[in-house]
């Protein structure tokens, strides 16, 4: 995934563009902005986050307004407006997972990574944060983690441990 900088000029690969050009193909004739979303996705794929300047040629591409873009994006959790680490872990942080210990895990992530929520870490592998509902409240405390979406259900800090020990070694 290739990182980029906030202002660094943005050019998509050729098989992003060939992939953008698929989305918009399975679109009705003047409906092209209704690709969107799944090409934010394929942007973010490739970039790691979405910076203005990306999301400026997703509406060139689109032809479409860069604020139609920034809507979308800045509404949506799924989309990073801001870089991230390599991997993204996420942990449900709604009643069910909070009743199981969700917040005493995101503490402890906070210690573990030494970063705040929000935050990357410092060799750029981990960032962190709590989520919405993960639909699994009986598999509490839950965690996904991204850019794969993995998900890990019945968390305890030793569990944590050996899965940031396993993403370490990757």
């Amino acid at each position: 995934m290739l990182k980029v900088e906030e202002q660094q000029p943005v050019a998509f690969s050729a098989a992003l563009l060939e992939k953008c050009a698929e989305i918009v193909s399975r679109y009705p004739e003047g409906k092209h902005k209704s690709a969107l979303l799944p090409i934010l996705h394929e942007v973010q794929a490739e970039l790691g986050w979405l910076s203005a300047n990306a999301m400026d040629k997703v509406a060139e591409y689109l032809n479409i307004q860069p604020i139609e873009v920034y809507e979308v994006a800045s509404f949506y959790t799924m989309y990073f407006l801001k870089p991230q680490g390599k991997y993204m872990l996420e942990i449900c942080r709604t009643g069910p997972c909070c009743l199981v210990g969700a917040e005493k895990l995101m503490d402890h992530l906070e210690q573990t990574l030494g970063v705040k929520e929000g935050e990357v870490t410092p060799d750029g592998l981990f960032s962190w944060r709590g989520v919405e509902c993960l639909a699994a409240c009986g598999y509490g405390p839950v965690l996904q983690i991204g850019p794969e979406y993995t998900f890990y259900e019945n968390l305890d800090k030793q569990k944590l441990d050996d899965l940031i020990q396993d993403l370490r070694k990757k």
